[in-house]
C-alpha cells in the first residue's frame, strides 16, 4: 500500500513511524506547503500540496493521511484537497487494541497503546493518540483529537473538532460539544458546551 502523508511537523513524525511499523505499507510522499517544489528524498517524494494531482496520475491506488495534529487545520486541508473519502487510509498502530465491534472513519489514526472498546464509533480524520482509552459505546465525531492518555470512561459523546487534552478524564455518559477544548489533566464530570474551554479538577468552564 502506497501512502502520501500530508504534513511534515511533529505529529507527522509519529504517523510516519506508525506507517513504517505496518508490513506492506510504504510512504510514497510527504507533502507540506513549506516545500517550494517537488523533490526526491531517497525513495520518498517531498513537495507542496499542489503535487497531489500529479501523484494521483502516477499512482492511481495511492492513499492519503492528513498527519496534522491541529483539528481545524486538518479539516481545512481535507476540504482543500477535495478527495473522495475512500482515498484516505485509516491507520491503527500494531500495539493498539480496537474492538471488533468498534468503527473507525476514513483518515482516522489510532496511535501506539491506545484502546478503543466495544461499540464505539469514531468519525473521519480523528486522532486517538498514544495511550488514550476510549471506552465502550462512546461516539467521537469527525476531526476529534483524544490526546495522549486521555480517557473517555464509557458512553461519552464528543462533537466535531473537539480536543480532549493529555491525561484528561471524562466520566461516563457525558458530552463534549463541537470544537470544545478540555485541558490537560482535567476531570470532566458534567457536559461541556460547544466552542468552550474547560480546565481543572473538576473541570470548570473558562469565562472569556
Amino acid at each position: 500500500m502506497q501512502i502520501a502523508v500530508i504534513g511534515n511537523g511533529g505529529h507527522s513524525k509519529v504517523v510516519t513511524d506508525l506507517i513504517r511499523s505496518i508490513p506492506g505499507y510504504r510512504i510514497q510522499a510527504i507533502l507540506d506547503d513549506k516545500y517550494e517544489a517537488e523533490a526526491q528524498d531517497g525513495d520518498v517524494c517531498t513537495g507542496p500540496l499542489s503535487c497531489v494531482p500529479g501523484l494521483l496520475q502516477s499512482e492511481p491506488e495511492l492513499r492519503f493521511i492528513v498527519a496534522v495534529g491541529h483539528n481545524a487545520t486538518r479539516q481545512t486541508i481535507v476540504s482543500r484537497l477535495g478527495l473522495p473519502a475512500d482515498r484516505y487510509i485509516t491507520l491503527v498502530h500494531p500495539s493498539a487494541v480496537v474492538s471488533p465491534s468498534a468503527t473507525l472513519g476514513r483518515g482516522t489514526v489510532v496511535m501506539a497503546h491506545a484502546v478503543v472498546q466495544a461499540d464505539t464509533a469514531i468519525g473521519h480524520h480523528a486522532i486517538v493518540n498514544s495511550g488514550a482509552i476510549i471506552e465502550h459505546d462512546s461516539r467521537l465525531d469527525d476531526y476529534v483529537h483524544a490526546a495522549p492518555r486521555a480517557t473517555l470512561t464509557g458512553a461519552v459523546s464528543v462533537g466535531e473538532g473537539a480536543m480532549i487534552g493529555a491525561g484528561a478524564v471524562v466520566i461516563p455518559g457525558k458530552s463534549i460539544g463541537a470544537w470544545a477544548v478540555v485541558g490537560a489533566g482535567a476531570a470532566v464530570i458534567g457536559n461541556i458546551p460547544p466552542h468552550s474551554t474547560a480546565v481543572g479538577t473538576p473541570a470548570k468552564l473558562l469565562i472569556r
